[in-house]
């Protein structure tokens, strides 16, 4: 159930583009950090009164912790102009109209109106938001000045204003677009389907590479099935139809306090053993040592359905701390930074540099 307040804007703590983040004192209980979507909401400012969706910061979610701001009943915003059809976050209080780029009124309808091939694209599929950078620096270290565009699926957060990491991969020049399909919203193109998404960031973006993760905040239940990563497999499937090169990063971890995501996470097996129909490279990092053999060991199930493609990752330790010092990104996967679970970072790393070879 939602979880409904009423604060009063004590300060802007920060900003990036889409969404802003401010201290809101509700109640007695003192400030509270709070997030707002100003093409959604407006831009509230210290002194407004805001209502707010405060179920994540009851819970206490780890990336999702923010009381959410749903209007300014004093200062609504203007309403939009423009094309655009694409209704997202559909029957939400939030529902927006957008542009898509493969819907009639776009001036991209008919590229993509009988589009039907990504031409061999490589296309990096991975479980979590958190591989997103690493997959670039692995790429890019290997690959400098590949345009590669980041597609985000509904798995994880909506809005892709949410990640900080979205914006500052675009302002460093590491990422060249985003574009949001399914019931996501907020890329540089908005799409209907994955499948569009895909042939948009082919046709339209002129994407060397494609980076397909959910977006922040994913959703799991400690079970077999119940988790939204089940959609890495889907995704492998779609970039295998549409004749791309799918290439299937694992998630791997030494840091995790859940034995089921230590080695080769229970996820990747599922989504990339059991989901997953059409054929893929799955890059196994030569971590070395009795966890290296443990992952390859892991690892090895999927070589019945998929390629295995042992993967050197010499060098990608510095590569990745470069990533973070030039990007200005903070590479952490469920709380954990780059030297907390290196393991994590190194295998995003080495889809990366695998998917640069293919690159020619």
């Amino acid at each position: 159930m939602i979880r409904w307040r009423k604060g009063t804007v004590e300060g802007i703590r920060r900003e990036w583009p889409g969404a802003v983040e401010l201290d809101v004192v509700i109640g007695d209980d003192g400030a509270h950090r709070a997030l707002a979507y100003p093409d959604l909401v407006g831009r509230p400012e210290p002194g407004d009164t805001v209502l707010l969706n405060t179920t994540a910061l009851a819970l206490g979610l780890g990336t999702g912790g923010y009381a959410m701001v749903v209007a300014v009943p004093d200062r609504l915003p203007p309403d939009p102009s423009g094309p655009g059809h694409l209704v997202k976050a559909r029957y939400t209080p939030l529902q927006a109209t957008v542009l898509g780029a493969d819907e009639q009124d776009s001036p991209h309808h008919e590229v993509l109106r009988d589009a039907d091939s990504l031409g061999g694209m490589p296309v990096v599929v991975a479980d979590l938001h958190s591989a997103l950078a690493p997959i670039l620096a692995g790429l890019l270290a290997a690959r400098p000045g590949a345009r590669i565009v980041y597609l985000m699926p509904d798995g994880g957060a909506l809005p892709s204003w949410f990640s900080m990491s979205i914006a500052r991969l675009k302002d460093a020049g590491a990422l060249a677009a985003t574009v949001t399909a399914g019931q996501a919203f907020g890329g540089d193109l908005e799409a209907v389907t994955v499948h569009t998404g895909l042939l948009a960031a082919r046709l339209v973006l002129d994407a060397d590479a494609v980076v397909l993760a959910q977006g922040p905040g994913n959703l799991g239940t400690g079970t077999k099935w119940g988790f939204s990563g089940v959609s890495a497999g889907e995704a492998v499937n779609a970039a295998s139809v549409l004749d791309g090169r799918p290439v299937a990063s694992l998630r791997v971890s030494e840091g995790d306090k859940r034995e089921r995501h230590i080695g080769v996470s229970h996820h990747c097996l599922t989504a990339y053993g059991r989901v997953a129909l059409a054929r893929a490279d799955v890059p196994v990092p030569e971590l070395g040592g009795g966890f290296g053999a443990r992952v390859a060991a892991e690892a090895a199930p999927l070589g019945d359905r998929h390629t295995l493609v042992p993967v050197p990752v010499d060098g990608l330790h510095d590569t990745l701390r470069a990533a973070e010092k030039d990007w200005g990104v903070r590479l952490s996967t469920m709380g954990r930074r780059l030297d907390e679970d290196l393991a994590y970072f190194l295998t995003a790393a080495a889809a990366g540099r695998h998917t640069a070879a293919l690159l020619g």
